[in-house]
């Protein structure tokens, strides 16, 4: 399989590594030959249609700042866009940065891709969040696959839980603690006794958090992602707009308290029940599976026939939202196989 690489940040660097370091296991157990032909990044491209050097990769990224430096085969100024035209490739895998203004550049990335018949998998939510409907719509006109197991959850299979493990079941409701980094801050508050600020400042101390943190507290990241598992397990046509939004930030140390006191935590809580999607704090029972600690994800479906399943685990990082591609690619590798 042929990929093309947009975008190479902590989840791109991530990606090849891990593409390297399992190669012979994916071959082994998958016949999954993965060759990546190009990476782009704002510095250029390094393309190679016989595949590019992981390892080689990786080191001229790190030294000169760009792939584009990369020995006999790096492209100075070359934009996403002429690449994803111009080179052979089964897909896409896009790993802008999240835009939830407009969703670009990734947006043009992925209908590009699709419109040129290139599969895509992403790691990017702002699209998602803002046009996942119609880019569904486009790929199936295109005979093409998009998937985004990592936009939830992270290396946690959330999408691939609710998609396969209850195939067959019919989900009537999602409720779930979606964003790690504001749960954090509220298990910061809870357990050591310290206001918003303080936990908000350990966060980004411990690298939970961007240094403009306003997606997280404001709960627009649990909503990109909430939108994005309304749509592919509820099959409805949402978009950002289409949530309610209320976010962390005017909760105060005294009303977390109150609430432990009598018996309860707050947790950011995405839900979508009959058409309705809302993002806000609400105070649950402590024994509430969706009670977790940390930087944990949990995410309870309410199925029709045999009750409520909830999964639970690490929300983010490079290396977990990386291995959520790979399962991604193998699927795309095993739909393309069945052609």
């Amino acid at each position: 399989m042929r990929i093309i690489l947009v975008g190479y940040g902590t989840v791109g660097r991530s990606l090849t590594d891990l593409l390297k370091i399992q190669i012979n296991k994916l071959r082994r157990t998958h016949g999954f030959y993965p060759r990546v032909v190009a990476v782009v990044d704002r510095g250029g491209a390094a393309i190679s249609s016989e595949g590019l050097d992981l390892e080689t990769l990786h080191r001229v990224k790190v030294e000169k700042g760009s792939v584009s430096f990369y020995p006999g085969v790096g492209v100075a100024g070359i934009s996403a866009l002429d690449v994803i035209r111009e080179i052979d490739a089964e897909v896409v895998v896009e790993t802008t940065p999240t835009n939830i203004v407009n969703g670009e550049p990734g947006m043009t990335h992925i209908k590009e891709a699709l419109i040129s018949g290139k599969n895509v998998v992403t790691t990017n939510k702002g699209p998602l969040a803002l046009a996942l409907p119609a880019l569904m719509d486009l790929a199936e006109y295109n005979n093409v696959l998009i998937r985004f197991s990592g936009t939830v959850g992270g290396g946690t299979p959330v999408i691939d839980f609710a998609k396969e493990c209850l195939n067959g079941e019919e989900i009537v409701s999602i409720r779930g603690v979606l964003n790690g980094t504001t749960n954090f801050i509220l298990t910061e508050m809870e357990e050591k006794h310290v206001a918003m600020k303080q936990a908000l400042s350990r966060a980004k101390e411990l690298g939970y958090t961007e240094e403009d943190p306003s997606m997280d507290i404001k709960g627009i990241d649990s909503a990109c992602k909430l939108v994005i598992l309304a749509n592919w397990v509820m099959g409805l046509r949402k978009k950002l707009e289409d949530v309610e939004i209320e976010g962390i930030e005017n909760l105060t140390l005294k009303n977390v308290e109150e609430r432990k006191r009598r018996g309860e935590l707050i947790r950011l809580i995405g839900e979508a029940r009959d058409e309705e999607l809302s993002v806000k704090p609400l105070p649950l029972p402590k024994h509430d599976p969706l009670c977790v600690k940390g930087t944990l994800n949990a995410v309870t479906f309410q199925t029709k026939f045999s009750g409520e399943k909830t999964i639970v685990g690490p929300g983010a990082g490079g290396v977990e939202t990386a291995s959520a591609v790979i399962r991604d690619l193998i699927r795309v590798k095993a739909a393309l196989m069945k052609r």
